[in-house]
């Protein structure tokens, strides 16, 4: 209780936030736009495809369902790179800043190599996913393309969570915007078979991300070549010993694990809501599809600034700042709710006619409505999840991420999903409030865990400058 009359009396003081509403700010919008561009490509995917028809929303709701988990995770390890690169960076330590991206670098490719062996003997097992064997000629195609994507992806988040770590937010958000537009002038060629090239459909929404995934890590890779100031952080990668490598990567793994599978978990219930609503046919299947493209307008809006808060966190933790550590949560919390109130507004007013931009199909519009409610239940709870969640990985101390994942998306988000979507036949309606009763339970545990993270982080801090 002291913790939440603390919290409502720093709410009542936002005067006391004002420079670290201006750091969010600045570090924040950049991703925030970059965020938007993923939207914006994710929207133009499903509304190109919808347009082809619904056997082909299904589709490409089934494989992204797969695809997304590990997509989620390959980001979340790279996300572990944040906190370690951030409070090198905040010491001025050029040297292990650049050995700590050469570790991370490794460490991500080789995840991903992982997570593509992995993805690709499922591919031999689709047919026995339990969808409708209508879409499996559709799906296979599209989902070898989608597994190609893995590795370059993998590098890109690396440099690119690493230019974060070193407050250079704006760099990776230019690369995203142009390729976002190269993939959606992509869609526009191949899906419909514009300018006299084939019409794709699907299949040509997955070579159009597919191009502009390659293009966007070439060109990350290229700016830190070319770029005087960046440079130094790619030298000596080949000379330094293979003792540092190996311990730098143990840490890196260390640290990353938690984020990685925490991200898998949470969306692991999101992929498997997919699967469920397949259970009911592809109308709902396809309808669920819909507004989860639209909800991405909430969740990538507030992770731009619980990425800000994070890279935030992970410098003042750095500098052993654990006042400003605290204060930086609550002024992350603040925003991100602001924009919470104002994406549910959004979703309130405007989701009915964004779903017919989507899909002409009536069918998939009727069962997609009754989802707008428990859309905007669960926003605040996402909110509130995704502070304490980042600032948590600012600190380093992210294995609290584990049980509470488990404990919010498995123990009790999967039983809920079931109970509510097939026991009381709710279908895709249920599996959209069980994400609300899932998300309460990991708000209140990762609140908990940041704030048993900081007290122990600031004892050790004080107890180390006792003895020296």
């Amino acid at each position: 209780m002291k913790g939440i009359h603390r919290m409502a009396g720093l709410m009542r003081t936002p005067g006391l936030y004002k420079s670290e509403y201006k750091t969010l700010v600045k570090l924040g919008v950049p991703v925030m736009v970059t965020q938007l561009g993923i939207i914006v490509v994710s929207f133009a995917d499903t509304i190109m495809v919808g347009r082809c028809g619904t056997r082909e929303l299904g589709a490409a709701a089934f494989v992204n369902s797969i695809f997304m988990v590990a997509t989620v995770m390959q980001l979340g390890f790279a996300n572990g790179l944040t906190p370690l690169i951030g409070a090198l960076f905040s010491q001025g330590d050029t040297d292990r800043t650049r050995l700590m991206m050469r570790a991370g670098v490794i460490s991500n490719l080789l995840l991903s190599s992982v997570f593509t062996l992995f993805l690709g003997g499922l591919y031999f097992f689709l047919d026995r996913l339990g969808q409708p064997a209508e879409l499996m000629q559709l799906v296979r195609p599209y989902y070898l393309i989608m597994l190609s994507t893995l590795l370059p992806m993998a590098l890109f988040n690396a440099f690119q969570q690493s230019s974060n770590g070193c407050t250079d937010t704006a760099t990776p958000m230019w690369i995203i915007i142009c390729t976002n537009v190269l993939n959606i002038f992509g869609n526009w060629l191949l899906i419909g078979g514009e300018a006299g090239f084939p019409r794709l459909g699907l299949a040509g929404a997955g070579i159009s991300t597919m191009i502009a995934r390659y293009v966007g890590m070439f060109s990350i890779v290229a700016v830190y070549l070319i770029s005087r100031k960046r440079r130094v952080y790619l030298s000596g990668w080949r000379s330094d010993g293979r003792d540092v490598l190996k311990k730098d990567m143990l840490r890196v793994w260390l640290t990353s694990y938690p984020v990685m599978i925490q991200s898998g978990i949470e969306c692991f219930l999101w992929s498997f809501g997919g699967v469920v609503c397949g259970w009911f046919g592809t109308i709902q299947l396809a309808s669920y599809q819909v507004i989860l493209t639209i909800s991405q307008l909430g969740f990538m809006i507030y992770m731009g600034f619980g990425v800000a808060t994070s890279i935030r966190v992970a410098n003042l933790t750095g500098l052993k700042d654990f006042t400003a550590v605290r204060r930086t949560a609550v002024a992350g919390l603040h925003l991100i709710l602001l924009l919470a109130t104002v994406a549910s507004l959004f979703f309130y007013f405007c989701t009915d006619g964004l779903v017919r931009i989507f899909t002409p199909d009536r069918f998939v519009e009727l069962a997609a409505l009754p989802l707008i409610a428990p859309l905007i239940l669960y926003q605040y709870c996402d909110a509130i999840q995704i502070t304490y969640a980042n600032a948590l990985r600012g600190t380093s101390e992210v294995k609290p991420l584990l049980w509470v994942a488990v404990l919010a998306y498995i123990v009790v988000g999967v039983p809920a999903m079931l109970l509510l979507a097939k026991s009381m036949n709710f279908g895709n309606v249920g599996v959209y409030y069980s994400f609300s009763v899932a998300l309460l339970v990991a708000s209140v545990g990762l609140w908990w865990s940041f704030r048993r993270a900081v007290r122990k982080l600031s004892l050790s801090s004080t107890a180390n400058r006792g003895i020296f």
